[in-house]
């Protein structure tokens, strides 16, 4: 069956959503996505090349309230459901809930676990083992609704960072997973499935009060934070008077060998650092607002002490 499409989302994984509704026949009567802010969105380029109608909000809500206009020019749109691909907008009751057929919103958890919006961050920092990637109907709370298509079976390995963990398995996953959640739709053969709240977790943004450094926790936590705050926000601590951020980050083996904190000699082009219970060591770092740059080469000495 025919069924018209307005797409929510952004970047390459909205990009990619809309190449494969198309693909599949099915009829997009927009695309919503966000300004530019810096380099151009990949889903609104691709829409301008395929001739398609490209709305460009930054937000759908003021003061709490949708935005009338705004409701008024989707209204008209005439769509029969929604897929939101990556939207970090909060769009109103009078959007979500509009179409016949409702929507579809892709989440990179394995709901009801990891609600929120930087799940892959605390999947990682919290040390979970196994991830994938849920389809759901929206409600009115946060990541609670029912389930239509999920995906399990992706390791976290021990090196992911939340940016490889999300481009090399779980991207691809979801794309696929939203794809399947439509055609299902379409077909008549989608099943909804209620969240058993029971098992649920809910953790907020992963902020610099969340990224900061304790020493007192162990090597192998430290590792985590590092590796789930990596690409963004950055874990970091201080040096003096100077927020460091680091990245790359690696659990090494072998013996602290000198306070938590403390800044021990490069090796193989890293920078080791000094942990509760063993070592860590970080290919990047970011001092202060400079940009990120090899940690071997950003001239912090052996013996200095991150605080």
């Amino acid at each position: 069956m025919s069924l018209r499409i307005a797409l929510f989302g952004q970047a390459a994984f909205g990009r990619d959503v809309l190449l494969r509704l198309q693909e599949k026949g099915r009829e997009i009567v927009a695309v919503y996505a966000p300004p530019d802010a810096g380099r151009p969105d990949p889903l609104a380029e691709e829409a301008a090349a395929r001739g398609l109608r490209c709305l460009r909000h930054r937000v759908f809500r003021r003061r709490g309230e949708a935005i009338p206009e705004i409701v008024s020019e989707y209204r008209a749109l005439g769509p029969e459901l929604n897929v939101l691909a990556f939207v970090t907008a909060i769009l109103p009751p009078q959007i979500v809930d509009f179409p016949p057929k409702g929507s579809l919103c892709f989440h990179p958890s394995l709901l009801p676990r990891f609600r929120g919006g930087a799940a892959l961050a605390w999947q990682i920092m919290l040390g979970e083992r196994e991830t994938g990637v849920t389809v759901f109907r929206p409600d009115a709370g946060v990541d609670t609704g029912p389930i239509v298509v999920q995906k399990r079976g992706v390791p976290i390995r021990d090196t992911d960072t939340a940016a490889s963990l999300y481009f090399e398995r779980l991207y691809p996953l979801g794309v696929e997973a939203m794809i399947e959640a439509v055609e299902l739709l379409a077909s008549g053969r989608a099943r909804f499935v209620p969240q058993d709240d029971s098992r649920s977790s809910f953790q907020g943004l992963v902020g610099d009060a969340e990224a900061r450094i304790d020493w007192a926790r162990t090597a192998a936590e430290i590792d985590r934070q590092i590796r789930g705050c990596d690409p963004q926000p950055g874990a970091w601590a201080s040096l003096g008077e100077e927020r460091v951020r680091l990245f790359d980050g690696r659990l090494e083996r072998g013996r602290p060998g000198a306070p938590p904190g403390t800044v021990l000699e490069p090796s193989g082009g890293r920078l080791a650092i000094a942990a509760r219970g063993g070592r860590l060591s970080v290919g990047k770092l970011r001092r202060g607002d400079a940009p990120k740059q090899p940690a071997d080469q950003a001239g912090i000495p052996a013996s200095a002490r991150l605080a």
